[in-house]
């Protein structure tokens, strides 16, 4: 079992990107060398303190951090401008590249039907419902939507927020409180970790997978607290495997537990119509007590949903603060994930060419004797690296070549575990999966 000091405020695996990139290489800014602000006492109540945001220690390690691309010749790779949709193929610098960053997992984004479905509620919504849906944004689209998400796992009711992150912190902020514990696997999402500390409620993690570890921590915890809330992903994000959800399930039970589990990369991708996890592993979905996902993925939209019993949906509706005190969800958004999600539902061959698409470079890549760790070949492929800056060096060389891979480093990822990471989609060709494994079987990844 892993403790997680909730009052620090730090990240999952709790080290910054600059302090493992910079042991390669020693650099210094203007920034790092800036004299240090005077005590309150000695600055004379303050007046004198350094009080402009280049001085604050997190510009500063951003800064060191930026300083290093171009000593090694590397470019940063966060915030880069891509013209146009996502989609199988991106532009970068005026070049073509195959695209595995992006999460339009079944190449929805930009579908003839999605688009009418926004322009249409557009027209008749406009471009926001302009009031929290508790006063005057509530919307028919919203209600639709709702229903067909509880209709995909088979609860009594769903319920939208136009945050997909905020979605998981105001789920625990209305259930959760200093008596509670969360226990989550060790691997979780930034959402839940933030929206535990946020309510300051008992919070420690699993061994990633290991429902040993959970277990034998609720055999000996399970009395000190009220009630206990267990948190995993039905596909992570970075390792692209799922749950063992029957063997949680078992566990929630036994113990008098909630379980939620985050479909944000499971739905589109897992069970043979994208349904997720359960469908996935042919399981009912009302075993699970609070299904949470997102809209930005195969949905094409924004924000995030909750699945579950009529009475938690209505607590949610009443308590969840990123419903009441939030403007709604706009209303061309809700439509364009509503008929995505009918078109999921419609046409399963596109899960099924995702499938044969991520199986294809999975296997690819195993073949060359690359690290894809736990992965389950299910639309999300890592390439493990391990260094920080080899991957920064290899995603530049892999993109130089005409293959855009997103580099995940530390504190994404554990130290030691530094990553390219693959979204694999149903829209890239056979061909584009070829070409991919032909650049990355040539070019020096280590």
């Amino acid at each position: 079992m892993v403790a997680t000091d909730i009052d620090t405020g730090r990240s999952m695996h709790g080290h910054s990107v600059a302090s493992t990139v910079a042991g390669h290489i020693k650099a210094e800014t203007e920034f790092s060398r800036a004299p240090r602000a005077r005590s309150l006492g000695d600055a004379g109540r303050g007046r004198n303190r350094q009080t402009g945001f280049e001085h604050h220690p997190a510009f500063q390690e951003i800064m060191a951090t930026r300083s290093l691309g171009p000593i090694v010749g590397l470019k940063d790779p966060h915030y880069r401008e891509h013209p146009g949709r996502p989609a199988a193929h991106t532009v970068l610098d005026g070049r073509t590249l195959i695209n595995f960053a992006s999460y339009d997992y079944l190449g929805l984004n930009g579908h003839p039907e999605v688009l009418k479905a926004h322009s249409a509620s557009a027209l008749q919504h406009g471009t926001s419902v302009s009031g929290s849906r508790v006063t005057c944004g509530e919307r028919s689209v919203h209600r639709e939507l709702e229903r067909a998400l509880a209709e995909n796992y088979g609860t009594a009711a769903g319920l939208v927020f136009v945050s997909g992150h905020a979605t998981a912190g105001s789920v625990i902020h209305a259930l959760m409180g200093p008596r509670d514990l969360i226990l989550h696997d060790e691997f979780i999402h930034n959402c839940v970790a933030v929206g535990a500390q946020a309510v300051a409620c008992q919070r420690k993690s699993y061994r990633h997978g290991d429902t040993t570890d959970l277990e034998a921590y609720l055999a000996r915890n399970r009395n000190q607290f009220r009630n206990v809330l267990i948190v995993t992903e039905g596909l992570f994000s970075m390792d692209g495997d799922g749950c063992d959800l029957a063997e949680l399930i078992r566990i929630k039970e036994a113990y008098g537990a909630w379980l939620m589990v985050d479909e944000a990369h499971a739905l589109g991708v897992l069970g043979e119509t994208g349904r997720g996890i359960a469908e996935h592993l042919g399981l009912d979905g009302l075993q699970v007590d609070i299904w949470y996902g997102t809209l930005s993925k195969t949905l094409v939209g924004c924000g995030g949903f909750i699945c579950g019993s009529q009475a938690l949906i209505d607590i949610l509706r009443a308590r969840a603060p990123g419903m009441v005190y939030s403007v709604g969800m706009p209303a061309p958004v809700a439509a364009a994930s509503l008929c995505a999600l009918q078109l999921m539902w419609e046409q399963p061959e596109r899960v099924q060419r995702l499938r044969a698409n991520s199986q294809r470079f999975w296997a690819g890549v195993k073949s060359l004797g690359l690290n894809v760790g736990n992965s389950w070949g299910e639309g999300i492929i890592p390439i493990i690296i391990g260094d920080d800056l080899a991957v920064l060096k290899a995603a530049n060389a892999l993109e130089q070549r005409g293959v855009y891979s997103f580099p995940v480093l530390e504190p994404g990822v554990p130290r030691g575990t530094s990553r390219l990471r693959f979204f694999v989609s149903a829209t890239h060709e056979m061909a584009d999966i070829d070409r991919a494994l032909d650049v990355i079987s040539s070019t020096p990844l280590g």
